[in-house]
This record gives structure tokens, sequence and C-alpha cells, in this order.
């Protein structure tokens, strides 16, 4: 022992080199494969694909972004929706999305992650809507557009509303199996039937969740629930002034939006009608 003498020289130890190498591999291994194997499975969307699915248990809804709302729509069950995303508590929900004009990203943060809409290809995930988490949350889910789409991107929003398996199934069968067109009892609603027709809405706007009209033809929101929904145009609360103040310049609550200018000025009282007519639009 001493300044002079060399300590034993282990550089050219074999067994402690495969040893230091061998552990950091076998770690990696241990990390990595339940990791892959959970990712992959997170985006496991095989089971919307199946011919023969039970919806009851495989909910598919297929999601299309426009400048700047939402469409869902519910192929099993033939119902068409806008601004307002239904679906069950505690099960899968499969979503099959794309745009039909420019670039947008669908995301409900408080759900899970976010996915583009492109035009040129459809994207597929799934989202589990837990039945506690949504007691806390309250009655809705809030969810919007993340990626920039154009000067109205931030208002690009959309509500999601959970309901029990059993509730759920109800909605469906509401929709459809229940379903009677509103008849306007009321003079001005009857004057603003009259007035949807004149001015050419329906070229554009649904007004029955059973919308039967090709994907392209689908250039406008669904208004088969106008009368129960809680905004105007996503954003504004639910009351006639706003109803109004949108029908005669949406330009001033969403720039940008392709309703501007499609059809010719309204008046105080073709507004007034207009909107007796579309408060009656409901199915609850």
């Amino acid at each position: 022992m001493g300044e002079d003498t060399i300590p034993k020289q282990v550089e050219g130890n074999r067994n402690l080199e495969i040893t230091w190498t061998a552990i950091p591999i076998l770690l990696l291994i241990i990390l990595v494969v339940p990791v892959v194997a959970y990712t992959l499975e997170l985006g496991d969307t095989s089971a919307m694909d199946k011919k023969k699915r039970d919806p009851e248990k495989t909910l598919v809804v297929n999601v299309r972004a426009s400048l700047y709302w939402w469409e869902f729509e519910y192929p099993d069950y033939g119902i068409v929706t806008s601004q307002e995303l239904i679906v069950p508590t505690d099960q899968k929900v499969y979503f099959k999305l794309k745009a039909s004009d420019v670039k947008h990203s669908f995301w409900i943060p408080s759900a899970g992650g976010k996915i583009d809409t492109n035009t040129d290809n459809e994207n597929k995930f799934y989202l589990t809507f837990d039945s506690k988490r949504t007691k806390d949350a309250g009655e809705y889910f809030y969810g919007k557009c993340a990626e920039l789409c154009g000067p109205s991107h931030a208002l690009m929003d959309f509500k999601v509303k959970t309901l029990s398996q059993d509730e759920f199934l109800g909605w469906t069968k509401k929709k459809m199996a229940d379903y009677k067109k509103p008849e306007s009892t009321k003079d001005l609603a009857l004057e603003g039937e009259k007035l949807f027709k004149e001015k050419n809405c329906l070229s554009c706007h649904a007004v029955e969740p059973g919308d039967k009209r090709p994907e392209a033809a689908r250039t406008a929101p669904n208004l088969a629930t106008f009368g129960e929904r809680t905004k105007v145009a996503g954003i504004k609360d639910m009351n006639k002034e706003n109803v109004k103040a949108w029908l005669k310049d949406p330009e001033s609550f969403k720039p940008g939006n392709k309703m501007t200018g499609t059809y010719p000025k309204l008046n105080d009282s073709e507004a007034d009608a207009l909107y007796e007519y579309l408060k009656g639009l409901r199915i609850e």
C-alpha cells in the first residue's frame, strides 16, 4: 500500500462490463414493453369498424368540423345534431372525425386529449366519460377547436351532455321514434315558419333530427332542437335579444362565418317572427 502501489486494473473486466450493460437493458425492456402495449391499446379503435357491432356497446359518433360549428352524427341511430354532443357514461365512445373546409382540432379538455380533423382523411379515437367525474363537472363538459382555423377560431365551442347508459338509449328512441315536427300555433310563429322557407333557410338548415340529406348538403347546423339550446351560435346566452341580433348580423357574433350575406337583411318584425318559430323547434 502507498504511493508506489499500483491498484488492480479492471478496464478489461468482461463480467463487469456485461453486468452494467445488461442491467439497464433489462430495466428498459421491463418499462418499455407494458408502456408500448398500453399505448397501442389506447389507440385501438378496431371495435368501431366491425360491420355487425352492437351500438349499445360500441357507440360511434361521426364528428364533422366546419367554420365555425360542429356536427355530430349517430349513424347507428340515424340522428344528426349540432353544437351539442350527447354521450353515455362509463363506456367507450368512438369518434370518427373529419373537417369540411379547413383543418380543425376536436378537444374536450376535461375528458381527454385532442385530435385533428382533416379534410383529406378521417381520424379515429375514443373517450370514456366517467360518471363520477361528470357529477363533479356539472351538467356539461365543454369542448372547443384547438387548431387556429380563422378569425372566429376562439368562438368555435360545443357542449357535451352526459347521460347514463339507460338515459342515453331513451334519448335515442325519443329523438327518432317519438319525434314529431312541432306545429306552430301562434300567428307570429306561423309567419316565421313561412319566412324560414321564403328566405331559403331550409337549403342549409335541417329542422328534424333524422336529416337524411348527404353530408355535402348539410352546410349549416341542424336546428331540430334549437328551442332547447342554452346558447346562441354556441357563445351567447339564449334569449330573444341575442337570437334577433344573430339573425340580423351574424358577422358581429362570429367574423368569417358562412351564414353572412346568404339572405336579405331582416327587419325587426321579420326577426321577431323567425324567433317565435325557432324557439318552438324542440323535442323535449
